[in-house]
């Protein structure tokens, strides 16, 4: 759990302080998009290398490297003085993150391999999960303004290198019974190509038809393509493409898909429009996005306690549709509203996502078998990171293409544009999680 909060609260630190990165790294155009995104590429490329690591050499060891690779990275982060050197950083630092979540969540698998503790234990993660999201921002706020730019990336040195020996004392060591091999040929193929894939959305959002974007998704798609023919030949692939066949695995990666593309993707913009429309410090901003992610706490603690019956797709279905209702009353936000009338509809949609992150960390255990377990948690958290992607390039696009009186009523038009089709994909989703049937392939457990 302390694992899951440390990283997504460093996903989250440089949102709310975007304008001063920004001015320190004197980036250019594309530079938001990627102090915003480099870390999603490290996420999603390395989540089922890292998972598959972590079941053949041991999940306790890769969770303490990366740890300690968490503890450069940042290191690196807050040296950085240009661009390039920040966004190596927060790629490390997604690389190093994987690690620990993939890791993280196969250790919660192998010590509850069963029952209400198994869901009390996925619930906590799923609870860390919020809680990261509403410290993170909070936090980057308060410590740039106490001590500077780097302040916050020099406490998350000292955080990783205090989880990593806390890890090696206090953990158990875990992998998967029956013996594998590395899948060098899969980590290379499937990992590019997400990476290849992360940086054309991010490249994107200056324009599509540019050729360094048509290159990276021609690579792609190769790659991608490669990856698929190599895992239907081959008796031990990175993931095993046939687990599609288990209808909770294909919702596993479903709901971890929509979570990042209509939630991540439309949460993360958030501060954006408040600090753009409503004119509020970065500090602020952060504090009201924190009514948010702070109900997703409590609610993904409930879900453990309360749900513990209920089929997983209920709860994907219930958290996406309570998701979609929070968003909603968002829309029509302009340069005359209050942040307090935010309050009612960000407090619902964090209630929403404390029910959906908690089923889809159930999910990432359940729905593989017992010595896959990280490898579970790797596809999952690929799958949102993946979804975040795209999503943030959806976002950006359409808030870009409204037109207002002045840049503030542009950016509040782009932003009710972006809120409504983070609704539409929302209730999407939990339809296509209602569609899942109950019955599942031989071997698979009941969700």
């Amino acid at each position: 759990m302390a694992a899951t909060l440390l990283v997504l609260m460093t996903y989250t630190a440089p949102i709310s302080v975007l304008p001063d990165t920004v001015r320190h790294l004197h980036s250019g155009p594309t530079g938001p998009a990627w102090i915003l995104s480099g870390i999603s590429l490290g996420l999603s490329a390395f989540q089922l290398t890292a998972g598959s690591l972590a079941d053949i050499l041991g999940r306790r060891r890769v969770f303490v490297a990366g740890a300690l690779g968490l503890a450069a990275a940042s290191a690196l982060t807050a040296l950085a003085g240009s661009l390039a050197l920040f966004v190596i950083g927060r790629v490390l630092q997604g690389v190093a993150g994987a690690a620990l979540l993939a890791a993280g969540l196969g250790l919660v698998g192998h010590a509850f391999p069963t029952g209400h503790a198994r869901v009390r234990a996925t619930a906590s993660v799923g609870a860390a999960l919020g809680a990261g999201i509403a410290v993170g921002p909070l936090a980057a706020a308060g410590l740039t303004r106490a001590g500077g730019y780097a302040t916050p990336y020099w406490t998350q040195t000292a955080a990783a290198v205090a989880l990593a020996g806390v890890a090696a004392l206090l953990l158990t060591e875990s992998r998967s019974h029956v013996r594998r091999r590395l899948d060098p040929l899969g980590a290379l193929t499937l990992g590019g190509g997400i990476g290849a894939l992360t940086a054309a959305l991010v490249e994107g959002r200056q324009g599509w038809g540019r050729p360094v974007v048509l290159v990276l998704l021609a690579a792609a798609a190769v790659l991608l393509a490669a990856y698929v023919a190599t895992a239907l030949r081959g008796r031990e692939p990175m993931i095993d493409v046939r687990l599609l066949r288990r209808p909770v695995f294909a919702l596993s990666l479903l709901g971890s898909f929509i979570t990042g593309l209509a939630v991540i993707a439309v949460g993360s913009y958030l501060p954006t429009l408040f600090q753009g429309v409503l004119g509020l410090s970065p500090l602020a901003s952060a504090g009201v996005l924190a009514f948010w992610s702070a109900s997703s706490v409590v609610a993904s603690v409930a879900t453990g306690r309360l749900t513990a019956h209920m089929p997983a797709r209920r709860l994907v279905a219930v958290g996406l549709t309570v998701i979609a209702a929070g968003f909603l009353t968002l829309a029509g936000m302009d340069t005359g509203t209050h942040w307090p009338r935010l309050v009612p509809g960000l407090v619902v949609a964090g209630l929403g996502l404390g029910v959906l992150n908690a089923a889809s960390a159930r999910l990432s255990v359940e729905s593989v078998p017992v010595d896959r377990a990280a490898m579970g948690a790797g596809a999952a958290n690929t799958a949102r990171y993946t979804g975040a992607s795209i999503g943030g390039a959806l976002v950006v696009a359409v808030v870009q293409s409204a037109d207002g009186a002045t840049p503030a009523d542009a950016l509040a038009a782009g932003g009710d544009r972006a809120i409504l089709l983070g609704v539409v994909l929302a209730v999407l989703g939990a339809g296509a999680a209602l569609l899942v049937r109950d019955r599942t392939a031989a071997g698979a457990p009941r969700t």
